[in-house]
């Protein structure tokens, strides 16, 4: 299994990530419309899809059967913050919908009732046996992850959290601490919105970089045109 993993990050490295996802009350929250979302971007020589639920993870693979593919469960709940697969169970859905890797919020915020992020962790190793990916805020919780097995950390929470409220991502500070000082496959994600930002990610550091909004997020993009244009 180690050797997949190699082989799976390696086909990674220092490419484009995109992150094909949409708003629930989005006309292009459908299956079909986010996977024809992943296989443009493959067309144009993305390495790798980001991808939320199993009804769309499933969606992505069924159409790009060989594509390196990460996927999450968004689920907000009313005791807890975290939000992207927060429990066991949302895990093991992703991966049986088809995900080469899991991506979970590591941050050290409390999860939702149920299992801690060392007993999800655990039971990914050993009942899942597939990569996972840790969307982490802060340096701390990238050695946690990092301790705890994660193999990929992402900069993914950097700026969403309450304690990096007062932060904008990119996350370059960060970027270049993990770079220097944790090891594994670092991800850069989060307020990516143009070539030379993706770019700059890769010359400091990042095996790959994941963009969504700057390129699927159309919804959110027609909000801040509009808003521009009426003067609001």
């Amino acid at each position: 299994m180690a050797i997949a993993h190699s082989s799976l990050l390696s086909s990674l490295q220092g490419g484009l990530i995109i992150s094909c996802q949409a708003p629930p009350d989005s006309p292009l929250h459908v299956p079909e419309i986010i996977a024809a979302m992943a296989e443009a971007a493959v067309n144009q020589g993305a390495v790798g899809i980001r991808v939320d639920s199993p009804a769309h993870v499933r969606a992505v693979r069924q159409r790009l059967p060989k594509i390196p593919l990460i996927g999450l469960w968004k689920q907000v709940s009313a005791d807890s913050d975290v939000y992207i697969t927060p429990q066991f169970h949302h895990a093991e859905a992703i991966a049986q919908a088809g995900a080469d890797i899991i991506a979970l919020d590591a941050t050290e915020r409390p999860r939702p009732q149920g299992d801690t992020l060392a007993e999800i962790v655990q039971r990914v190793q050993e009942k899942l046996e597939i990569p996972m990916m840790a969307d982490i805020d802060s340096l701390e919780a990238a050695r946690v992850a990092h301790q705890l097995g994660i193999e990929i950390i992402g900069t993914t929470l950097y700026g969403y959290t309450a304690a990096t409220a007062e932060q904008s991502p990119p996350a370059w500070e960060l970027l270049s601490d993990l770079v220097r000082d944790c090891p594994g496959f670092i991800i850069c994600e989060g307020g990516i919105s143009s070539p030379e930002m993706a770019q700059r990610a890769i010359a400091l550091g990042a095996n790959a970089v994941v963009v969504g909004t700057a390129i699927t997020g159309i919804d959110m993009l027609v909000q801040r045109y509009r808003s521009a244009i009426l003067g609001q």
